[in-house]
């Protein structure tokens, strides 16, 4: 991708040929996931999909991160994509479940990044391993919105008519939705294959608090999009207040899929973070 272009929503990105990667189930205590992982001598980027994709959504960051010199590694959670379902009476956790996927990988530390409903999963991972993670990406994620203060005003930005409206209208900001419809399409193709069933939902591990995230250490990068009707910018901003040592990011014209709808910005933000990060 070029790094000198202007960000301009009106204008479509293609997506990049993807480079060499394996892929594979891995099987874990409970359960089996699938994943792929391009396997480079680089330090790892694990990525976590939001709940509208699996490990099949990160096209666009794929190519960029590995060339950047990481070994890029994507799985999908329970319930998604080529991973088995939940089971009712013992679901695990999902932070349970990447504990095992990188013990599996035999991964020492590591970047996490994460997307939407990944974030949860991230945040989670991190009270509970901070000593594994290099550093935390949390987009479009209110962490501890589920909890206190920050609920209460998240409750406030959406009407209880919005959950009524088709997933890829309210995930994906006006400007995209306007501008490339064709990427919408890829976008809808994409989540509906991921769902592959209603598996239990998994629990968090940590009662995830405002107070508890004064906890975290991990360096930390948190990104919204000025649209994003989940994250909002205020509402990311309430949460930095409890992120010891966090960068604070939002992307201009841009729902909740920063990494889908400005995938440039997303990569180039990530990459940067992760280039100031200790290592």
């Amino acid at each position: 991708m070029n790094e000198n272009r202007v960000d301009d929503p009106m204008i479509p990105v293609p997506i990049p040929e993807q480079v060499s990667a394996k892929e594979g189930i891995a099987e874990l205590p409970g359960t089996r996931l699938g994943y792929w992982d391009t396997g480079s001598a680089g330090e790892p980027i694990v990525l976590l999909h939001p709940a509208s994709g699996s490990a099949l959504i990160w096209l666009y960051q794929q190519p960029v991160f590995a060339k950047a010199g990481y070994r890029v590694i994507a799985y999908s959670r329970r319930n998604y994509y080529n991973s088995d379902l939940a089971p009712a009476d013992n679901p695990g956790t999902a932070s349970g479940d990447l504990q095992n996927m990188i013990e599996f990988l035999r991964l020492e530390k590591f970047h996490l990044v994460s997307s939407a409903a990944g974030g949860s999963v991230a945040a989670d991972y991190a009270l509970s391993h901070p000593e594994r993670l290099l550093s935390l990406t949390v987009s479009s994620n209110n962490l501890a919105a589920a909890n206190g203060y920050i609920a209460e005003a998240a409750a406030k930005i959406r009407t209880k008519e919005w959950d009524d409206l088709p997933r890829w209208f309210r995930e994906l900001g006006p400007s995209y939705r306007a501008a490339n419809p064709a990427g919408v399409e890829k976008w809808i193709e994409l989540n509906h294959k991921s769902e592959t069933g209603k598996g239990a939902r998994q629990k968090l591990v940590n009662v995830v608090t405002p107070e508890k995230l004064e906890t975290l250490r991990v360096r930390t990068l948190l990104m919204t999009g000025a649209a994003d009707m989940f994250t909002s910018p205020s509402i990311m901003r309430m949460i930095a207040r409890h992120v010891p040592d966090n960068e604070i990011v939002i992307a201009p014209e841009c729902g909740h899929s920063i990494y889908w709808e400005h995938p440039e910005f997303f990569n180039r933000t990530v990459l940067g973070f992760l280039g100031r990060s200790i290592k």
